[in-house]
């Protein structure tokens, strides 16, 4: 095993821990200000706007089976506009004797959601589908011909003309979160899949629900896998968390779920077993969501599905939440290559972890953030990322109105992938993150 060189006399940079020479000004390895002292303690931020934030995530290994560890408002740093540290009443989570989470001080300031349970695929509204208008026999009209009517296959009985399908273009929109979903430009079908959700914790509080699931091509039925997905993740979260349950613990709960929805698709095709040769092509999808709850975001993951925060103010800096469980990522997390060398190789999309009865092993990842200003979570599959990887990239490509205009935030980032090549299917999920003002009520 290579051992790390350490200089004489031991001096290393109090922000990395790199070792520095004497007389260096700056550490080489993170830029650190030597000059500066000590690095601040995390429990006393005195970060003014514009200064990244260093959001802790929560750890936990899941493989075991045990909850991951929680963050609680109180743990994570975060200041306001002018520096100063976050205060005042919000929700405060409980551990009772029995080890579940529940919510107390309930502020009755703050009201429910107008639509406290909404959101699946497919949408009820905003969906592009199969069209044209009903014939004389009742059945649809060729949007190609206009003559002929559509067959139970989804074929004009005229000109043959393939009809679009419901999948082809999605859009959803709650009063709080968007999602809009497009086949692309070069994929026969749409394999991705969302779910947006609006529900209230016990205290009346809203909590805001997006789930982004992207099929895993070379498996098989991989739309239906994340149609499933989604579609779990977002019911079991509606569940839990008006019970009380810590939104990061619901998050855990809620990715096992669809985890399990999407093994049970292996064995769907018939009452037998399915055999080693079918697990080993089982239905497979990655998933990413997120959930705005009181002072709390919390993203989960398993795959390269990915989440990212925008700042409203945009002298603020942007972030990515999520790591990839990629071949890349593994590369990079190893020093064997820096991102752009592990990312411009044929194999940087090679998903290690994903959803599915021939998944190694089931590992979610959960993180809590408790941002220090108003932004949005951009929850989105790779068709999106491929187009604006870097969290500066994706900023860009954000609407500058897109906490109050979610749906149009969600088209537009789709139009850019689209507009890029849209080589893949194209999925995002665009959840405004609101930060009381200092000194105003809750909304």
């Amino acid at each position: 095993m290579a051992q790390m060189h350490q200089p004489a006399d031991g001096t290393a940079c109090p922000s990395c821990e790199e070792p520095v020479e004497p007389g260096d000004r700056f550490c080489g390895a993170c830029g650190y200000d030597l000059s500066a002292g000590p690095v601040p303690s995390p429990d006393r931020p005195t970060l003014a706007i514009g200064t990244p934030v260093e959001w802790p995530a929560a750890t936990g290994a899941d493989t075991s089976g045990l909850s991951p560890r929680t963050q609680q408002p109180g743990d994570l740093p975060g200041t306001d506009s002018d520096g100063g540290e976050l205060s005042g009443p919000g929700v405060r989570y409980d551990t009772p004797p029995s080890g579940d989470f529940e919510l107390a001080a309930p502020d009755p300031a703050r009201a429910a959601p107008a639509d406290p349970r909404a959101a699946e695929l497919p949408p009820a509204s905003g969906t592009r589908g199969a069209s044209g208008a009903p014939g004389a026999s009742g059945g649809k009209l060729c949007v190609a011909c206009r003559s002929g009517h559509v067959d139970p296959d989804g074929y004009c009985e005229h000109c043959g003309h393939a009809q679009p399908r419901e999948r082809d273009h999605m859009e959803q929109e709650l009063e709080s979160v968007a999602a809009v979903s497009d086949r692309g430009l070069r994929h026969h079908r749409n394999e991705d899949a969302f779910a947006v959700a609006a529900t209230s914790l016990p205290d009346g509080s809203p909590a805001v629900v997006a789930v982004v699931c992207d099929g895993v091509s070379s498996a098989t039925r991989p739309d239906e896998a994340s149609a499933a997905a989604a579609r779990t993740a977002s019911e079991q979260l509606l569940d839990s968390l008006p019970r009380g349950t810590h939104p990061q613990q619901a998050m855990h709960e809620a990715i096992v779920a669809a985890a399990t929805a999407v093994n049970s698709l292996a064995a769907d095709a018939g009452s037998e077993e399915p055999d080693q040769g079918s697990r080993q092509n089982a239905p497979a999808c990655t998933i990413v969501s997120a959930v705005a709850a009181g002072e709390l975001l919390v993203v989960g993951w398993v795959g390269d599905s990915r989440a990212y925060w925008v700042p409203d103010d945009r002298s603020g800096p942007p972030a990515r939440l999520t790591e990839d469980d990629s071949w890349a990522a593994q590369m990079v997390a190893a020093g064997l290559m820096n991102e752009a060398e592990a990312y411009a190789d044929e194999r940087a999309h090679a998903i290690t972890g994903w959803l599915g009865a021939d998944a190694y092993e089931l590992e979610p990842h959960t993180a809590s953030f408790k941002p220090d200003r108003s932004g949005v979570v951009v929850v989105c599959t790779d068709g999106l990322w491929n187009y604006a990887e870097g969290a500066d990239e994706m900023a860009r490509a954000v609407p500058a109105d897109a906490a109050e205009r979610p749906l149009h935030s969600a088209q537009v980032l789709v139009g850019h992938a689209l507009d890029g090549g849209g080589h893949d299917n194209v999925t995002v999920a665009v959840l405004p993150f609101a930060v009381p003002a200092e000194g105003a009520a809750p909304a």
